[in-house]
């Protein structure tokens, strides 16, 4: 006799079916895992037999054998325990094995036979749903697996699910955890000055783009980073979704909590390609994924590793991180919006007396570290003045988060009913991702317009992704002027926007028009 229970395995934020399948055979008694596993689900076999004799049940005399199939498919992670536990229960006759028949299970047992809290538990509690099966899942993860939609079974312990299926206490469903609407967090009214910044913080916040802020040190670059997330519009239904399918399978959801606050992850410049774009032995998600539709803000930019910057590439450029290994890959969304902030050099490149003393050279080399395929990923390059006490000393301005987010919502409206009838997967509804094969029917310049772009194209020596960027950012402030068509003086601003740090602008024939 065989009895088995549904699990799933993680492949990204994706959850696979498993099979578990226990038959007790003769023979010397021994308990063996078998299917590809890792050490975490080897070891389920000593908190199963634990978790047993905590409700005064031993093993029989026999081999049990535990087939996690697929068998060709990696197995890892604490989570298989329960299921293993409740196919044992079944093939004992404790619980009915055609009741388990409707259920998928995923949690990790204690030795006393509690349930312990469980990453991942909603993308399971949704590939559940999508197969007709209810979940089994730990009572810390089921306000979590409620937003599934679904059935779900949330017990504290490994008696409870016995009580339940004997009848003797049936266990509530559980609620689902609470939504936090969106948190505005500090108000751009705090940033004195930097007037042209906030323009290009807001063009950035309406169509997506990924923005660079090059400036001196205390000229206010990370205050209007960290104010970005608070002029984007809250996440979508779908979004919501595959954000917090990300953080349940990171073990970032607490108490099922969700939130339609934008993610904004700050990294520090000492992390590694593995933090930043994921992987570590059970290929995590990185920073890159964890900021899928919000904000990943990078701060002191030259001073990351050049291998690392250079992976953002591809997610910059696909909005997915691939983890390769050598038996498998694994896919992460990762469509962010990059923010950077540096300093001109090393030494701060302030003026005045704070003035580097060793010239433009210090600058070259610093921003060297650079890459230039990099720089081209990034639509908007803006240089912050410094901040005077004059401006310190000024009122308030009048304007704030609240105002400047009414625009980015008006604009963004726009662009959701423009890019409607595109219907890619996977593509956000912002300019910076409008699809190389609709530009030409989304984007058309005037004439004058048009002349300007080719002039600009050959000075500056645009390569083709800058060029298309110049013109969708050109179609973002012709959405927040309210145009309907890109005229000439869209294009001279976001051509404006492609001035580069000093290293690159200094090569002959670059900068002058951009200036």
């Amino acid at each position: 006799m065989v009895s088995r229970v549904t699990t799933f395995a993680f492949e990204g934020v994706e959850a696979q079916p498993v099979d578990v399948q226990v038959q007790l055979v003769g023979g010397n008694p021994a308990f063996q895992v078998v299917g590809l596993p890792d050490k975490a689900v080897g070891e389920s076999r000593e908190r199963v037999r634990a978790a047993l004799m905590s409700l005064g049940l031993a093993l029989p005399p026999k081999r049990v054998i535990v087939n996690l199939a697929p068998a060709d498919l990696p197995k890892e992670g604490s989570h298989y325990d329960l299921a293993i536990a409740l196919a044992l229960l079944a093939i004992l006759g404790i619980i009915p094995q055609d009741q388990l028949e409707r259920y998928a299970a995923i949690g990790e047992l204690s030795l006393d036979g509690r349930l312990g809290e469980t990453a991942g538990v909603l993308p399971a509690a949704m590939a559940a749903e999508a197969m007709g099966l209810s979940l089994i899942c730990p009572a810390a993860g089921g306000t979590e697996a409620a937003w599934s939609g679904g059935d779900v079974l949330a017990a504290p312990s490994l008696i409870s699910l016995v009580n339940h299926f004997s009848g003797r206490a049936v266990l509530r469903p559980p609620e689902k955890g609470e939504l936090d609407e969106t948190e505005t967090g500090p108000d751009l009214r705090d940033v004195k000055g930097q007037e042209g910044a906030k323009r290009v913080l807001e063009i950035a916040a309406a169509g997506g783009h990924n923005l660079l802020f090059c400036g001196p040190p205390g000229s206010g670059k990370s205050m209007l980073a960290q104010r970005l997330p608070g002029i984007l519009p809250p996440l979508s239904a779908r979004e919501l979704l595959e954000v917090s399918q990300i953080q349940s399978v990171a073990g970032l959801l607490q108490r099922g909590r969700l939130s339609r606050s934008r993610p904004f992850r700050a990294p520090h410049h000492s992390a590694s390609m593995a933090a930043l774009v994921g992987g570590g032995i059970k290929a995590k998600p990185g920073e890159v994924s964890l900021a899928h539709h919000g904000v990943l803000f990078l701060d002191e930019l030259p001073e990351f590793s050049g291998s690392v910057l250079d992976s953002l590439r591809q997610p910059l450029e696909a909005g997915e991180a691939m983890i390769a290994r050598a038996n498998r890959h694994v896919r992460y969304p990762a469509r962010f919006q990059l923010v950077a902030a540096m300093n001109p050099c090393r030494c701060g490149g302030g003026t005045g007396a704070a003035a580097c003393a060793r010239g433009p050279r210090c600058a070259a080399d610093y921003q060297a570290r650079i890459s230039g395929p990099f720089l081209d990923r990034i639509d908007l390059f803006y240089e912050t003045p410094p901040v005077t006490a004059v401006d310190l000393s000024l009122p308030a301005p009048p304007e704030g988060t609240a105002e400047v987010r009414a625009r980015v919502a008006r604009a963004r409206e726009i662009q959701t009913e423009r890019l409607s009838e595109v219907g890619e997967k996977g593509l956000r509804p912002v300019n910076a991702d409008i699809p190389s094969g609709a530009l030409d029917r989304m984007i058309q310049p005037d004439a004058a317009g048009a002349a300007l772009l080719s002039e600009a194209a050959e000075k500056l020596r645009l390569t083709a992704r800058g060029y298309t960027r110049v013109l969708k950012v050109a179609r973002t402030i012709a959405d927040l002027d309210g145009a309907e068509n890109v005229r000439r003086v869209h294009l001279a601003e976001a051509l404006s926007y492609r001035h580069r740090p000093a290293s690159e602008v200094s090569r002959p024939g670059e900068g002058a028009l951009a200036r």
